[in-house]
């Protein structure tokens, strides 16, 4: 065990060393997959996994303060999700909001809330909102966008209802608001609205998909897909990611 563990520090300095001088990603994603899987390998429940998965959040954040890129987005809950059983939906609402008041305690990142307010649950939604405030002053500190009750589709759909409705109050006609819409205007009322769009999008858990995260922001990201779940994700696994990310030729399309 010893000597695994001296190999992988020897391997994890072989990475930092390589990402040296590079251009690393300005904001950074993260699908945090395979919670409840990596309890069912454990032999545990699912609550037990989601209370892993978020002592692994403190982690990578101190990873990403380590090499300053200052945006971090974390998906920790779905619109689907809020449709899971009960009881486990209770847990992990509970260890969302036990998880979002640690790093707000911390004063060490600047939070800010990504997804559907009207339907995160309103205990839930008055302790984010607080750890928000909390924060709010901190703003020469890392920003972490906590994704919860978040859907791609539905952030794009809030979008357009909020420019809408604010183009609509100063009197402008229908046919005027269609034919002034521009890409510009729906990233001015996306949830994460004056943030630069994410570099790099990681997904956990070996899953080779998307699943609507950052639908509208992640059109040009890089994508990277770990195979380890969320709770058992390394320090290694992360500075691959990155060093993957720095070995590709970035087009924007073009």
């Amino acid at each position: 065990m010893l000597l695994k563990n001296l190999l992988y520090k020897v391997y994890e300095a072989q990475l930092v060393s390589e990402l040296k001088g590079k251009q690393l990603p300005q904001h950074v994603g993260v699908i945090l997959d395979g919670n409840r899987r990596w309890a069912t390998g454990k032999g545990t429940n699912s609550k037990s996994g989601h209370a892993a998965g978020a002592k692994k959040i403190l982690e990578f954040l101190y990873w990403c303060d380590e090499l300053d890129i200052p945006v971090r987005t974390l998906w920790l809950l779905s619109t689907e999700n809020l449709q899971r059983d009960e009881a486990e939906l209770n847990s992990l609402l509970e260890v969302i909001d036990g998880s979002v008041a640690q790093l707000a305690q911390a004063q060490r990142w600047r939070i800010n809330l990504v997804g559907a307010k009207a339907a995160i649950p309103a205990p839930l939604l008055a302790s984010v909102e607080s750890a928000v405030s909390a924060t709010a002053s901190l703003t020469d500190k890392p920003i972490v966008n906590v994704a919860i009750a978040y859907g791609g589709r539905r952030e794009v759909v809030d979008a357009v209802k909020s420019w809408i409705e604010i183009e609509s109050a100063k009197g402008h006609s229908m046919a005027e608001l269609v034919a002034s819409l521009t890409d510009d205007q729906i990233s001015a009322h996306l949830y994460t609205k004056g943030q630069p769009d994410p570099d790099l999008v990681i997904r956990t858990s070996g899953e080779q998909r998307l699943s609507g995260f950052l639908l509208w922001q992640s059109a040009h990201s890089e994508f990277y897909f770990c195979e380890a779940y969320w709770p058992a994700f390394r320090r290694i696994d992360f500075l691959r990611a990155l060093r993957a990310f720095t070995q590709r030729q970035r087009r924007y399309g073009l």
